[in-house]
């Protein structure tokens, strides 16, 4: 009787030109797709940061209400020391991005309430001075302020008023957050 070999059927894969094609294509997939996300990113600290100050601010007022004292927002530096106007945080810059904290007036002494650590990415320009929220309202003393917030370092991809956000304070101490930069804002 005669031996036939059985045949086994092909291996399954990929050629090395298939493989290098797939491989040409997810590079170009992830070159295309690298900007959006990078705006993406940059996007999302600006509405986290916005949302942090807004917080804050709302926090502030609400202290003033409940402690019946005078309750201060200030820029800090890292050892979170109150700034003067215009002087540059450890990082050079002299904006809101440096950080800042609630501080409770106690009897003539400030205490340290809330603290948020700086963001260099994240530009934060509005008043100079500290905010105070005073009681029994909570109003703010000085008149109505804003804060521009943006992208330090604008791309391509991130110009424009989507990618800013304006934080609008009244009087009274209530904020608002509205798209755009806040000359532009509604």
């Amino acid at each position: 009787m005669k031996q036939h070999a059985i045949a086994s059927p092909p291996c399954g894969g990929f050629t090395l030109v298939e493989t290098l094609v797939v491989v040409a294509l997810l590079a170009v997939v992830v070159l295309w797709a690298t900007p959006s996300f990078v705006a993406w990113q940059v996007r999302d600290q600006v509405d986290a940061r916005a949302k942090a100050l807004v917080s804050t601010l709302g926090y502030a007022r609400s202290e003033a209400l409940r402690r019946g004292a005078r309750v201060t927002v200030c820029r800090t530096d890292a050892a979170r020391h109150c700034l003067a106007a215009g002087q540059p945080c450890g990082t050079g810059q002299t904006d809101w991005s440096c950080g800042w904290a609630v501080l409770a007036d106690r009897g003539g002494t400030l205490s340290l309430l809330r603290a948020h650590p700086s963001l260099s990415s994240v530009s934060i320009v509005g008043t100079q001075t500290n905010l105070t929220f005073t009681p029994p309202a909570g109003q703010l003393i000085g008149t109505f302020r804003s804060f521009d917030i943006a992208p330090r370092a604008p791309s391509k991809a991130t110009q424009g008023d989507k990618w800013r956000r304006c934080i609008r304070i009244a009087a009274g101490g209530r904020t608002r957050i509205a798209e755009g930069a806040c000359g532009t804002a509604s």
